[in-house]
C-alpha cells in the first residue's frame, strides 16, 4: 500500500524512490509487524484471559504440562494480523505470488481457528474432526497448486540440490506435488508447537532462510549465478518473509519460557502453511527438508511411533513428538528449546551454503 502511495512521488521528492528497493521495505516490513505484535500481545492476552481463552493440555503428556492448562492462547490471530498489515502495507499489491502466500497463510489460519475453537468450546485437546482439518488443507494447497499451474509465466518444472541440470517437469501432477509440500510444511509445524517458543524459534530462522532465497530467485543476475530458477516476482515474498519474521519475534517476547501466551492451532497451521507456500514459488522445496529440519524430524518421529506400535506394539520414543522424548529423559524443557533453535540456525546455513553447491 506504501508502495503504491509513496513510490509515484520519487519524481517530486526523491527520497521516496527508496519504496522501489526490495530491501528496504523488507526490512521495515519486519519492523512494522515486530512494532504490532510486540505491542498489542499484551492486550491480546489480557483480552484472551477475559473470555477465559485457555489452552487444554493433553492428560497423556508429561506431567510438567499440567501446570500450563489455562494459559491464553490462540495467540497466532494476533501473529496473522501483524503479518498481514505488514505484509500489505510494505509490498507490492499487485504481485500474484504475494496474494497467494497472503491467501494461503489466512486459509490454513481459519482452519487453525475452528480447530482453536473447538477445544475451547468441548474443554478438551481433541478439537477439529482429522478428515475435516486434513480435507480443508488439502483443498486450500490444492487451490495452491491449481494456480500455479495455470500461471502462464510459472513453471511446474522442480529444482533439486546438487543437480543443477535435473529439473523435471511434473506438469499436472506438480498440483499433487504442491498439496504434499504445504499440508505437510502445515502439520509439521503444527507438532512442532508443543513447547514455550519451540515452533516459533526455527519458524523465525526458517523466514530468513526463505526471505533470502525469494530475493535471489526474483533477482535474474544472482538467480543465474547461483545458477537456481530464476522466478520473476518472486522477489516480492521477501517482504513477506521480513514481516514474517518480525511478527514472530513479537510474539517470541510473550511465548519465550515460561510462556505467557501460546499460538495454537490458528498460528503454527497457517505458519507453517506460509512456509510451505513460500518453498513451492521459489523452487527450493527440496531445501525446506534442510532448513525445516527440526519439523521435518517432529513429523517424522510421530509417524516412526505410531508405525512401530501398530506394526510391533513397541515404542520407539518414550513419547511422540520427539521434543516430548527429551523431557522425558530429564532434560529441561528450556534445554530443549534451546538446543532445537541451535539445530536450527546450522541446518539454516548449510541450506544457504548449497546454493553454490550445483
Amino acid at each position: 500500500m506504501l508502495f503504491h502511495l509513496l513510490y509515484p512521488l520519487h519524481t517530486t521528492y526523491t527520497f521516496l524512490n527508496v519504496f522501489k528497493y526490495i530491501s528496504f521495505r523488507t526490512i521495515y516490513a519486519a519492523l512494522t509487524a515486530l512494532v504490532i505484535s510486540f505491542l498489542l500481545t499484551p492486550w491480546f492476552i489480557k483480552k484472551v484471559r477475559s473470555l477465559d481463552i485457555g489452552q487444554q493440555i493433553r492428560e497423556d503428556g508429561p506431567t510438567s504440562h499440567l501446570k500450563k492448562h489455562g494459559t491464553p492462547t490462540m495467540g497466532g490471530t494476533l501473529i496473522l494480523f501483524s503479518l498481514t498489515l505488514s505484509a500489505l502495507l510494505w509490498g507490492d499489491l499487485t504481485n500474484p505470488y504475494l496474494w497467494v502466500v497472503i491467501l494461503s497463510t489466512l486459509g490454513f489460519g481459519a482452519i487453525g481457528f475452528i480447530d482453536d475453537h473447538k477445544k475451547l468450546v468441548k474443554r478438551n485437546s481433541v478439537g477439529l474432526k482429522a478428515r475435516y482439518k486434513m480435507g480443508g488443507q488439502i483443498l486450500i494447497a490444492f487451490l495452491i497448486g491449481y494456480f500455479l499451474y495455470r500461471h502462464s509465466h510459472f513453471s511446474t518444472s522442480i529444482s533439486i540440490p546438487f543437480l543443477k541440470g535435473v529439473q523435471p517437469d511434473l506438469g499436472v501432477f506438480y498440483i499433487l506435488f504442491v498439496i504434499l509440500v504445504v499440508v505437510g510444511t502445515s502439520n509439521a509445524v503444527n507438532l512442532t508447537d508443543g513447547l514455550d517458543g519451540l515452533a516459533i524459534g526455527p519458524m523465525m530462522i526458517a523466514s530468513s532462510a526463505y526471505l533470502l532465497f525469494s530475493y535471489f530467485a526474483g533477482h535474474i543476475k544472482i538467480a543465474d549465478y547461483l545458477q537456481i530458477p530464476y522466478i520473476a516476482g518472486s522477489g516480492e515474498l521477501s517482504v513477506f518473509c521480513g514481516a514474517l519474521l518480525g511478527a514472530s519475534m513479537g510474539f517470541l517476547w510473550y511465548n519465550t519460557y515460561p510462556a505467557e501466551i501460546f499460538m495454537g492451532d490458528v498460528g503454527s497451521l497457517s505458519l507453517g502453511g506460509a512456509l510451505g507456500t513460500i518453498a513451492v514459488i521459489t523452487k527450493q522445496e527440496f531445501l525446506l527438508c534442510i532448513v525445516g529440519g527440526v519439523f521435518v524430524v517432529e513429523a517424522l518421529s510421530v509417524i516412526f511411533q505410531v508405525c512401530s506400535f501398530k506394526l510391533r506394539k513397541k515404542r520407539v520414543l518414550l513419547m511422540a513428538p520427539i521434543h516430548h522424548h527429551f523431557e522425558l529423559k530429564g532434560w529441561d524443557e528450556p534445554k530443549v528449546t534451546v538446543r532445537f533453535w541451535i539445530i536450527s540456525i546450522i541446518l539454516a546455513l548449510i541450506a544457504i551454503s548449497t546454493l553454490k553447491l550445483r
